[in-house]
């Protein structure tokens, strides 16, 4: 089965074309600046990258040129539109309503919407790139995969909030957890290291990119992550504050003068490394003025490196020891000062990270005497989506 992924943003367009039989990419790419200018890049597995420069007003003109890359007679992956069996597409919130990936209908298409709410820059831009392309292939089967699904079995005393019962009862107010396709993929992939199912083994996983989360995964099921009711909690992000005294907002309301959706904004867009450093909210940048002596930029590590490792600490007594700690995502898989540095201190609690393993780039980076293996193993989401959309489509066939 020929699956397209696409991850929509609300100016941007993430996609793949997957064959989920063999697991192979047969074309990958983005739009980009879509409303703006419009950017698309494509690459059919094997080529070199196309970049074309074309206005795309909406996102159903972006789907378009992807459509048209996808079967262009010269460089396109497949024949014709037919031989794409089905769309997967990310959802970022799914609220309490959707534990598992669905077939997306009308109803579906309603209840995302109430999710908005939740997540006011990610859930809107899905559904929009839901609708085009339903336009653009009505007759093709559309599978809605959520970040926050994996994390649905999480225990009431884990998402629970210690606020009045009646605003979770009343609002659904209560942690949710996000990436959560990636914690799933690489929880997943660490149990085959380990030569166990994922039924057989505890691991701790770390996404660690601009927006990061932590997840303690017993046995094949989340049972505790960072992220809360919005991708904003939890670890210290390229932008994002994480975890603060609820206070701090109604006390910078008063004293800038500002809305509690401006203090907001300022903890979703100006905090993190980029508002501890003043430098950037791109880690290399940090960790490199940091090396030059900027006090504040390694601050910002510091201080980055030190939430990470508490919730390395938090989980491993949640779980009663684990088998594995699993490093992914942009900066969690490629930066190896970080990873030693979360690691470091960590020794009486099991972990042992091999140096020369860590710069290499092992899957395996932890020392050989280590109690619990240290792993490094790149995530996939887009596999997730592919391989849940074949499932679902298979099930309802």
């Amino acid at each position: 089965m020929n699956v397209l992924v696409i991850n929509c943003g609300s100016s941007s367009l993430k996609y793949q074309l997957i064959n989920s039989d063999s697991e192979e990419v047969l074309a990958k790419g983005l739009c980009e600046r879509i409303g703006i200018d419009g950017r698309l890049v494509y690459q059919k597995e094997g080529l070199d990258k196309e970049i074309t420069e074309a206005p795309m007003p909406t996102h159903k003109e972006a789907i378009q040129m992807v459509l048209d890359a996808l079967v262009n007679p010269k460089t396109g992956a497949v024949k014709s539109l037919a031989e794409i069996d089905a769309v997967g597409h990310r959802v970022v919130h799914g609220g309490e309503k959707f534990s598992d990936s669905v077939v997306i209908t009308e109803e579906v298409i309603a209840q995302v919407e109430e999710c908005n709410d939740l997540a006011p820059l990610h859930n809107p831009a899905n559904i929009i790139g839901i609708r085009a392309c339903q336009a653009l292939m009505p007759n093709v089967p559309m599978v809605g995969v959520f970040d926050t699904a994996f994390h649905s079995t999480m225990p009431p005393k884990a998402y629970t909030f210690a606020i009045p019962y009646e605003y979770y009862t009343d609002y659904k107010i209560r942690k949710y957890g996000f990436h959560g396709t990636s914690h799933l993929f690489v929880s997943q992939e660490a149990a085959k290291v380990l030569g166990k199912t994922p039924e057989e083994v505890k691991i701790i996983t770390c996404h660690i990119g601009n927006g990061g989360s932590c997840a303690a995964v017993e046995y094949g099921k989340c049972i505790d992550t960072s992220m809360g009711l919005t991708p904003i909690d939890g670890l210290v992000m390229g932008t994002r504050c994480g975890d603060i005294d609820p206070s701090v907002v109604t006390y910078l309301m008063s004293k800038l003068n500002v809305s509690a959706d401006e203090v907001l904004n300022i903890l979703n867009k100006k905090s993190g490394l980029l508002g501890i450093s003043g430098v950037s909210n791109d880690c290399r940048l940090v960790e490199g003025a940091a090396a030059e002596g900027n006090e504040r930029a390694d601050l910002a590590m510091k201080m980055f490196v030190r939430r990470v490792k508490g919730y390395v600490g938090n989980y491993l007594a949640q779980l009663n020891g684990a088998d594995a700690l699993v490093f992914t995502a942009g900066i969690g898989e490629n930066d190896p000062t970080v990873r030693a540095d979360i690691c470091e201190g960590l020794t009486n609690l099991g972990f042992k990270i091999d140096p020369e393993k860590n710069k290499a780039r092992e899957t395996v980076i932890s020392a050989d005497d280590s109690p619990i293996k240290i792993l490094l193993i790149p995530t996939n989401e887009e596999l997730v989506i592919a391989r849940d959309t074949a499932r679902i489509v298979s099930e309802t066939k």
